[in-house]
């Protein structure tokens, strides 16, 4: 097994990264989206349902898909001899960003439902304030690994 990952690492390396920048588009636009939408979309007639299936098509369609595979081959990786080398502090701060940055996914999630709902109670400065997790996480996570520390 350990050379069949050895094999595919480039392969494993390039999807991985392919997955993360999906993801994390979807993880910086979908706050914009929440934005506009308490901001915009009562006033216009007809306007909110458009917002709810934009969020909707957002997380199910790409969001959803983008994270999955960006664990699978992240761990993929993580698996692969001679890449990780668990005495550093960076795959520890790395993986902890990561579950924050699913941590957050799943919280945008249940915010597009109180959406549907109609049950939102934040408010569109709220929204932006929390735009701005997904760039710290993105922060940590990259310096963790390109800068090995």
């Amino acid at each position: 097994m350990t050379d069949l990952l050895i094999m595919l690492y480039p392969w494993t390396k390039a999807l991985h990264i392919v997955s993360v920048i999906s993801w994390m588009a979807g993880l910086f636009y979908l706050p914009r989206l929440f934005v506009h939408h308490v901001e915009q979309a009562e006033k216009v007639e007809g306007l909110p349902p458009v917002f709810e299936m934009m969020e909707f098509k957002l997380l199910k369609v790409i969001m959803n898909p983008a994270s999955i595979a960006t664990w699978i081959f992240g761990l993929m990786l993580v698996f692969t001899p001679g890449i990780v080398d668990w005495g550093f502090v960076w795959p520890w701060t790395k993986g902890a960003a990561v579950i924050a940055m699913t941590g957050f996914h799943h919280w945008l999630g249940k915010r597009r439902k109180d959406f549907a709902a109609g049950t939102n109670t934040l408010t569109g400065r709220q929204y932006r304030m929390m735009n701005e997790v997904p760039t710290v996480l993105m922060l940590i996570i990259v310096f963790s690994v390109v800068l090995r520390f």
